[in-house]
């Protein structure tokens, strides 16, 4: 049985990709951080479909809690399979001059060192030096990593393109390993971190600069997800999908 972790995974990406990979014979962690009535909602519907899922609380930018969460799906399903490194926040649409310190480390902690961590833990217990099986990590990166968020949050893209480096980087480093690393760049995908960033209706309003004239729906990024983590991707490590209508 295979086993995957998804972190931030109550809502929006997070939660097709968990959907498509139940239904595709995974066991699934839920990751949250604060809203546990959307994880288990997202459990319960992978069971009524006779998958396996369990949700798991933990702050990824603690590093107590993402041990903790860890032990505790390898306690529930035994070895870890996969990792997709999801969650991730975006602040109040603003420039630069206006952002504050503790907006900056917030979102540095959560969506760079959480990613750090979790694919450090996934690695400890993947690598096939280390006594495991081998496995394979997903990096949830964003195509603000190559167009900045001008006016907006250049922090949130800064914080994916730290994610690509380290994608690239940690593919070279645990591929002898057995491990694939790969990512995928959404761009403007209908979820709720639109409302996070003060625009709940951005992708309406940003639709006409898109060369598919839409927004993307979470399950196609999913299905991008799903296809790295399987054997049809057995070739590719340190390569990215964009998921963004042509952006």
């Amino acid at each position: 049985m295979n086993t995957l972790l998804i972190t931030g995974a109550s809502r929006g990406i997070g939660a097709a990709t968990a959907r498509l990979a139940a239904e595709r014979g995974y066991s699934v962690c839920v990751n949250y951080r604060n809203n546990a009535a959307a994880a288990d909602t997202v459990v319960q519907e992978i069971k009524a479909n006779n998958g396996k899922a369990i949700a798991v609380q933990a702050d990824v930018g603690s590093e107590s809690d993402v041990v903790r969460m860890f032990d505790q799906v390898g306690k529930t399903f035994g070895s870890l399979s996969a990792l997709v490194n999801n969650a991730g926040v975006v602040e109040q649409q603003m420039r630069l001059e206006a952002m504050s310190l503790d907006r900056i480390q917030r979102l540095f902690a959560i969506n760079v060192t959480g990613t750090f961590l979790c694919a450090r833990e996934a690695v400890r217990r993947m690598s096939i030096r280390n006594g495991g099986n081998g496995g394979v990590i997903v990096n949830v990166s964003s195509m603000a990593a190559q167009l900045g968020a001008p006016g907006e949050y250049i922090d949130y893209a800064a914080t994916k393109a730290a994610i690509d480096a380290m994608t690239v980087g940690l593919a070279k480093e645990v591929a002898a390993d057995g491990i694939r690393v790969n990512a995928v760049r959404p761009g403007i995908i209908c979820t709720e971190i639109h409302a996070s960033g003060g625009e709940p209706n951005r992708p309406e309003r940003v639709k006409d600069s898109i060369p598919m004239k839409r927004a993307g729906q979470p399950e196609e990024v999913a299905n991008a997800i799903l296809w790295l983590l399987s054997d049809q991707a057995s070739y590719c490590t340190g390569a990215f999908i964009n998921v963004s209508g042509g952006r």
